[in-house]
């Protein structure tokens, strides 16, 4: 059935656009690290392909993740800037990936949410030439098309970002060593057993809490074993006594829910290396917080 505009069935539109959804979301959701911002960019992609001559788009998939890709490039950069003014440590938005352990893509890569907070070191373009490569294969000179910029650029780009994420990251460890090292860590944490935590943690660990301003979130980050062992020690009595723990999945990875009286008040992600622990990612902020435990009751 024709939408009597000469652009196609409006329904065959929309049943493509569903299919490509996943993978719309995906890559939104990589590029700006934040759930909320890549569901606004999606709903604008389908606003785009309603309003777009479907009858000359040969590849409705690759024209949709163009428009995707280029509209979150376009607010990344602004949200960038509102960053800068964010209170405390910015951390990606966690998502539920239960049912989608992919997110939309051929590969997992650039989900970790430590992979994600390195990410934002880069600028956009970089950030969204990784993301296509490494999570959904595309070829190099698709990605130049859909950037805009020359084939030879984009591979300097994507061995820029892989660059950045070696020199800043080690291997880490798989997903059943990170849930038994997260075991053990939180026993440590909540005991305050400084001997246990500094056998744990490697030398230049990085406690990051995001917590958007909230009264009790740190809002700078905690460096090094002595600091953070300390400041976990010394945060125990006032955080841990009534405190329940969920084991959930965020980003593809084990995380732990700690919860009060039933209701979520942080999401930890530890990073770790075959070293022990390197980064602690606490999320905390009821805007991020929220909808990803409302996704996981969904």
């Amino acid at each position: 059935m024709d939408d009597g505009d000469g652009k196609g069935s409006l329904d065959e539109a929309t049943r493509m656009f569903m299919a490509a959804r996943p993978r719309l979301f995906g890559i939104a959701y990589r590029v700006l690290g934040s759930a909320l911002e890549a569901e606004d960019i999606v709903q604008e992609a389908w606003l785009r392909w309603q309003h777009a001559d479907r009858g000359a788009v040969r590849e409705p998939v690759a024209f949709l993740a163009t428009v995707t890709t280029r509209l979150a490039i376009n607010l990344a950069g602004s949200a960038r800037v509102r960053r800068e003014t964010y209170t405390g440590p910015w951390l990606p938005e966690p998502v539920d990936t239960s049912a989608d352990p992919q997110l939309g893509a051929e590969r997992a890569e650039a989900l970790d949410l430590a992979v994600l907070f390195l990410l934002e070191k880069l600028n956009p373009v970089e950030r969204a030439a990784y993301v296509l490569r490494e999570a959904f294969d595309y070829p190099y000179p698709q990605i130049a098309e859909m950037l805009e910029i020359g084939e030879a650029n984009t591979r300097q780009l994507v061995s820029r970002a892989r660059r950045h994420l070696a020199s800043d990251r080690r291997r880490p460890v798989d997903a059943g060593a990170q849930r038994r090292l997260t075991e053990v860590f939180l026993t440590a944490a909540r005991s305050g057993d400084l001997s246990a935590l500094e056998g744990l943690l490697t030398e230049d660990v990085v406690s990051y809490t995001d917590g958007g301003g909230i009264r009790g979130a740190s809002r700078i980050p905690v460096v090094g074993r002595p600091h953070v062992s300390r400041y976990l020690a010394a945060f125990a009595p006032r955080f841990w006594p009534d405190k329940d723990i969920r084991w959930v999945e965020a980003n593809g990875r084990p995380a732990a829910l700690v919860l009060a009286g039933g209701t979520a008040v942080a999401l930890l992600s530890v990073d770790a290396s075959e070293r022990g622990v390197e980064r602690l990612l606490w999320v905390m902020n009821p805007e991020k917080l929220n909808p990803y435990v409302a996704s996981l009751t969904s």
